[in-house]
């Protein structure tokens, strides 16, 4: 099964990109969506709303421009991860019909695969060279199905562990919001399936009309897909997207730092250029950056957990305890164990020592 699905990839990949056939009067963009059990609402809403927008000249939701479809094997209701459930439009048929198939995807516990019905469609649709999406953790499940292959894909930032523990062999990315590689586009989901669909409306109906679409929803202006992702909560503050998207690859990379010459080439830039980006925009290097992450995500794990600091030290990246403990002394002050004693006596209302990203640089 794996051979034959491989190879139904294969020629998908040959194949030249497929233009649907539009008769007059027909949408620009269609769009086939298949909902997995408990997927997120969030993300497939922001999705359907930059279409619905996007699909009339005026404001009264026709399906003129863009239409979108949910289908399903057995046409019955499909339940979210918040458990307000969708009615599927009609049972699956000729994928050839859609512009794109979107996969939702949503908790990963609750999700084995899709079925063989909905593989066996997922396969077909790519065959006849049907772009396939995967939103959310929809990336896993089309995976699953044999379609990721050889792919580049997205997945969140809170989720790339999970990802290879499952799928050995795969780079996800997951310092971009979402990632086009051919015919198969993968999104974090989220808000980043609102850029996603912007993307497609502007590629497919025009600029303007994915513009409409995202200001009515009160996001200011469409992303590219490089974009990165917002991940853990940063003390630092920056609008560059070279740092930020370097932030949250050190941030992905917390248990295992890689070196600034590592991060630039993931990014596709030259270690000078990280290094003078970082000084422009925070005033300090990314060595300096990195360290203070570490030790920021210490600080809370000390505050939140009952770990060892032996344990914490490994997660965040440092040698052993003795490393941890001469970098908390060099940046604080004091050790994790008496910084841990001070944030659990703190009276309500006292400040929090200052953070570790907002400290001089000492890397």
């Amino acid at each position: 099964m794996r051979n034959e699905v491989a190879g139904l990839g294969a020629v998908a990949r040959r194949t030249a990109p497929r233009i649907r056939r539009q008769g007059p009067g027909s949408p620009r963009l269609s769009v086939g969506f298949i909902l997995a059990r408990k997927f997120t609402l969030c993300a497939f809403a922001n999705f359907v709303d930059v279409l619905r927008l996007a699909a009339d000249e005026g404001d009264r939701s026709r399906p003129i421009m863009c239409d979108w479809t949910v289908l399903s094997d057995t046409m019955e209701a499909v339940p979210s991860s918040c458990g307000i459930t969708v009615q599927p439009n009609e049972r699956l048929g000729d994928p050839a019909r859609f512009d794109y198939i979107v996969v939702v995807g949503g908790l990963i516990d609750e999700m084995a695969s899709l079925g063989a019905a909905y593989n066996r469609y997922l396969q077909q649709a790519a065959a006849a060279g049907v772009p396939l999406i995967g939103i959310c953790t929809g990336a896993f499940l089309l995976h699953r199905a044999g379609l990721l292959d050889g792919y580049r894909c997205c997945v969140s930032w809170f989720h790339p562990v999970d990802f290879l523990e499952q799928f050995e062999g795969l780079d996800p990315v997951s310092d971009q919001i979402f990632v086009v590689d051919r015919d198969r586009l993968t999104c974090s989901g989220g808000a980043s399936s609102a850029h996603l669909a912007a993307y497609l409306v502007e590629k497919h109906v025009g600029r303007s009309e994915a513009s409409k679409s995202l200001h009515i929803m009160i996001i200011d202006d469409a992303l590219r897909p490089e974009n990165p992702q917002p991940g853990i909560p940063l003390d630092l503050r920056t609008q560059d997207p070279m740092v930020r998207r370097a932030l949250l690859i050190m941030q992905h990379t917390l248990d295992a730092p890689l070196s600034v010459t590592e991060i630039a080439r993931r990014m596709g830039h030259s270690k000078r250029q990280i290094e003078r980006h970082f000084r422009a925009s925070l005033g300090t290097s990314p060595q300096a950056a990195s360290l203070g992450i570490r030790l920021t995500m210490a600080c809370r794990l000390l505050e939140s957990t009952d770990k060892s600091v032996a344990q914490i030290a490994v997660e965040c990246g440092f040698c052993d305890s003795s490393h941890l403990n001469r970098m908390f002394r060099k940046r604080f002050g004091t050790t994790p164990q008496n910084m841990r004693r001070s944030l659990a006596g703190l009276p309500e209302g006292r400040p929090r020592p200052q953070s570790a990203l907002s400290l001089p640089d000492y890397a």
